[in-house]
């Protein structure tokens, strides 16, 4: 049995990874607006990866005999209406939840559950390959500038990201 403690964490994490696929979700509507396909993809990936992550927590709290307890989603805000912007608010979004994911670690190491940390150093790994992802598009954002053909360019280059189901943990 999982202890009360890490329990009420990782369904607290859970609802953050659901949280972060419907903010993904509402920044693929923008780019759907824009008919920027490429863009459309990648945040159709992001959303199907956070959905994996949330699902792979879920699982594995399952699996440890604790209690699923299913919270309300915020309702996902889009700070800015500029390309740049989104990708910037997708950073800070991410560097978010590393934090969030290293305050679960904080609690697994203290109640000292070293099968939960075992688990979770999967999504450490992970957050950073999520900001080296996302912090590598705001610099070609950023050099790109107000050049609509490399904009276009870059959506093309987004088109071939394909999703691949994580083996967590």
């Amino acid at each position: 049995m999982i202890n009360a403690k890490l329990e009420e964490a990782f369904n607290d994490q859970i609802n953050k990874e659901m949280y972060s696929a419907y903010l993904y979700l509402a920044m693929k509507v923008y780019f759907q607006e824009c008919n920027l396909e490429g863009f459309v993809n990648w945040f159709g990936v992001q959303y199907q990866e956070e959905m994996a992550h949330a699902m792979g927590m879920f699982d594995y709290l399952s699996e440890r005999g604790g209690h699923i307890d299913l919270r309300t989603i915020d309702e996902p805000e889009v700070k800015s209406s500029e390309i740049l912007g989104i990708f910037d608010q997708v950073l800070e979004h991410e560097e978010y939840v590393t934090s969030r994911i290293n305050a679960l670690c904080d609690v697994a190491d203290e109640v000292k559950d070293r099968a939960a940390l075992n688990f979770l150093n999967w999504y450490i790994k992970e957050q950073v390959e999520e900001e080296a992802n996302v912090g590598g598009l705001l610099a070609k954002l950023r050099l790109i500038g107000e050049d609509k053909k490399a904009l276009l360019m870059l959506d093309n280059e987004l088109k071939a990201r394909t999703f691949v189901q994580p083996v967590i943990g």
